[in-house]
């Protein structure tokens, strides 16, 4: 058992040795996808299905270097595209930035940096309105107005009181713009020295269609949202550069800020939740965001299928830029746990024999796992541990009975264990949180 626990303890070591392309230049590690095992008889197949989907840009990193980059047409990897709403999790980063720099509190008023009557609210329903409720979509306001994207007062219309209702409304993020230009002073220099060129990014805001007020969409090539993407798979350090030292703010924008829609963290989706809301609506569907995927993949997602997938238990960043995939929708759409489908594929993920918790006369638990998963079975079997991504951690000796396999060293994420022997062989995933 020691021996095991060394095995995993060295994987990790490994894998957490991420690479940082440099800050300027074209240059970028790559990694062949065959040394990772991945299963490429059905990558073409993906490509494919990508270019059907009218998909211009598709990157995926592992451990921070290229593993695949595909792109359609005549778009190539210095072309621009936009971001549609993947640029609201820009603006939660920016934010979580500017408060640790003293600019601002998201506890603070929304009035203290837009001033008194920027809603159609009374002056104590609009005080009560704070820059931590426009992050998580709960400020009250009514999206049901006939232009939920005006931010002129009479468009900003008492629904509920803060905090106590869901709603995707674009509006009130716009409007965030706003409070952080007039908390910094200038936001387009504050973002552009302060994120944006230290991870060598690339891209601008512009305005939006029929938009006179505020740059509100960000554009930028593929693998400049790549190194956005593999900033927040490190948590806000870039290489050796920090630049958000508040963990707990990075760690409450990637994980559920509210008790309404569970999938949801500061301007950025969350995988793996119990239930999930959507856009234009305020039903709650429960199950999780993108079942197909990681149970512990972040995204920021934006109309017309924009996409940013981070997935720290596989230390991978996945992109697509393209138009609508077929699937219209804000932000998130079917096209998402369509192409994770397609994509457990390409990383090897078993599919054809998985059970949950148990199969028969087999059990595993606790499920979620902490520290310690249990496996009781009658027989004994020879077991072989897997991440996301098919990649062998350890393996271990199952005797009949109850045995105790120590997991407090595996990162917070999905993991599949597969259980032989001469008369069977099956596969059960367990979640590590």
């Amino acid at each position: 058992m020691v021996y095991l626990l060394f095995l995993i303890l060295t994987f990790y070591k490994t894998e957490a040795q991420t690479y940082f392309p440099p800050i300027s230049g074209n240059t970028w590690d790559t990694v062949a996808p065959a040394s990772l095992g991945w299963c490429l008889d059905s990558l073409n197949s993906v490509y494919n299905y990508l270019g059907q989907k009218n998909t211009k840009a598709f990157i995926v990193l592992k451990d921070g270097k290229i593993a695949l980059e595909k792109y359609y047409g005549t778009f190539t990897k210095d072309s621009v595209w936009y971001w549609a709403s993947a640029g609201k999790t820009l603006i939660g980063f920016s934010t979580g930035m500017a408060q640790e720099q003293g600019y601002l509190k998201i506890s603070d008023t929304t009035s203290k940096y837009l001033g008194n009557g920027w809603t159609s609210l009374s002056p104590a329903q609009e005080k009560a309105i704070t820059i931590r409720h426009q992050l998580t979509m709960t400020t009250g306001l009514d999206e049901g107005v006939s232009n939920s994207d005006c931010t002129d007062p009479a468009c900003l219309q008492y629904k509920a009181a803060p905090g106590t209702r869901w709603a995707y409304h674009n509006a009130p993020f716009t409007l965030m713009h706003k409070v952080l230009d007039n908390a910094t002073g200038n936001f387009t220099l504050f973002f552009t020295t302060k994120l944006r060129n230290k991870i060598g990014m690339g891209g601008i805001w512009l305005k939006s269609a029929g938009s006179d007020t505020f740059n509100i969409v960000y554009y930028s090539t593929p693998r400049g949202m790549a190194r956005f993407g593999l900033l927040l798979l490190n948590k806000g350090i870039w290489n050796s550069d920090t630049l958000l030292h508040d963990t707990a703010y990075m760690r409450q924008m990637t994980t559920t800020s509210q008790s309404l829609n569970l999938s949801y963290g500061y301007l950025t989706w969350l995988n793996g939740k119990s239930n999930y809301m959507v856009p234009q609506s305020q039903l709650v569907f429960p199950t999780s965001l993108v079942p197909n995927a990681p149970a512990d993949m972040f995204c920021a997602l934006g109309k017309n299928d924009q996409k940013i997938y981070v997935v720290p238990s596989a230390n991978m960043v996945v992109i697509r830029m393209g138009n609508d995939a077929g699937f219209p929708a804000l932000a998130v759409s079917a096209f998402d746990n369509e192409l994770w489908g397609k994509l457990k594929d390409i990383f090897c993920i078993p599919t054809n024999s998985i059970h949950h918790i148990s199969s028969s006369n087999i059990s595993i638990y606790p499920n979620p796992a902490n520290d310690v998963i249990n496996i009781i079975t009658p027989y004994n079997y020879t077991a072989s541990l897997h991440n996301i991504t098919g990649q062998l951690l350890a393996t271990y000796n199952i005797k009949k009975g109850t045995n105790n396999i120590n997991t407090q060293q595996l990162q917070t994420g999905t993991y599949y264990i597969t259980l032989c022997n001469e008369q069977e062989n099956k596969t059960f995933r367990f979640v590590k949180q």
